[in-house]
């Protein structure tokens, strides 16, 4: 296996490249959102196309949540210094040591009902250590994967052998931390601020920033979390809002063209085409098409050996950990 140590070289370049960087993770949110009966009958999720995806899709309160923490995932993975900054000062003040930032997508909400996404045991060493901020040995993230997906099963109903200050764990979104020191918080990834409430066994809430707030990471001690509000304008919020309109527009409007009053800025329709020109292609296709489009040069890529694989379920298997490091400015 092998883990790739990804340095960001440039901010983002324009605004198009940015569309299609946030536009990936939706389409691929929405995917794996969809139920999986409707999606056998359909000879599953490898073979269904983008237009097929429009058809299929059933609008819930909350997709926008769901497809935003695919988009935080992928903006740490892409090397986004609007998502990583913040995140590495969230995991200072959570005390998690190293240098080289990860993140391994655990769980979401899909089709209104909870679907975890499992880590295999390969994913992590036997010596992943999960900070919890209390007091006592961090606890061995590994040996409690298989506790956690039994009490998510049972919807929290039973702890399934998770240690009671861990006990809220199964509903972590993310682990965000540090690959060179193995080190892991569990994260909740919520669009709406309001939502976001303390959990046993969470450390880090990653929000949109409200309004005529700062951005720069805090904690809540009445929640226990370190919320990582990220910013709005001329930033990551900014990009991902436009780009879960445009591809609202583009299923309403069947996977044609939307008309230009539903997109009038030119950079929108710009993606809005680029996914109808490809609306017979399978979404997982069209999503690893998009990626030399989503700014190619934004990172450089180092590879190391290693032992993680990440996976998600049955369906997607990802045989690589993505590290990636912030960009260094020369001023």
């Amino acid at each position: 296996m092998q883990l790739r140590l990804e340095q960001q070289q440039s901010p983002v370049a324009d605004e198009v490249a940015a569309l299609y960087a946030v536009v990936r993770p939706i389409l691929e949110g929405l995917l794996h959102g969809l139920k999986t009966a409707v999606v056998d009958q359909a000879g599953g999720r490898e073979t269904v196309t983008l237009e097929l995806l429009t058809r299929l899709y059933v609008p819930g309160d909350g997709d926008c949540g769901i497809c935003f923490e695919y988009a935080v995932h992928d903006a740490m993975g892409r090397g986004d210094g609007h998502v990583m900054e913040r995140v590495e000062e969230a995991l200072k003040l959570c005390n998690v040591p190293g240098s080289e930032l990860g993140s391994i997508l655990f769980g979401a909400e899909k089709a209104g009902s909870q679907q975890l996404i499992e880590t295999a045991k390969e994913a992590l060493t036997d010596d992943s250590l999960l900070m919890y901020g209390q007091r006592g040995r961090p606890a061995r993230l590994k040996k409690h994967l298989d506790a956690m997906a039994q009490v998510f099963r049972k919807k929290g109903k039973l702890t399934g052998g998770l240690p009671d200050s861990i006990s809220g764990l199964w509903k972590a979104d993310l682990f965000l931390g540090h690959t060179d020191m193995d080190k892991w918080v569990g994260t909740s990834v919520k669009i709406n601020p309001a939502q976001l409430v303390p959990v046993r066994g969470l450390r880090v809430g990653v929000v949109p920033v409200k309004a005529g707030k700062s951005d720069i990471p805090f904690k809540d001690e009445q929640k226990n979390l370190v919320v990582c509000p990220l910013l709005h304008d001329g930033s990551f919020m900014e990009i991902f809002y436009s780009g879960w309109g445009i591809v609202q527009q583009f299923i309403a409007a069947r996977a044609n063209m939307p008309k230009e009053v539903a997109l009038p800025r030119p950079p929108e329709r710009e993606v809005a085409r680029g996914l109808y020109q490809r609306r017979s292609f399978p979404v997982v296709a069209v999503i690893e098409a998009l990626e030399p489009l989503a700014q190619p040069h934004l990172l450089e890529t180092n590879t190391r050996d290693a032992s993680l694989i990440l996976t998600r379920g049955t369906d997607v298997e990802t045989q690589a950990v993505l590290a990636p490091v912030g960009r260094v400015s020369s001023d």
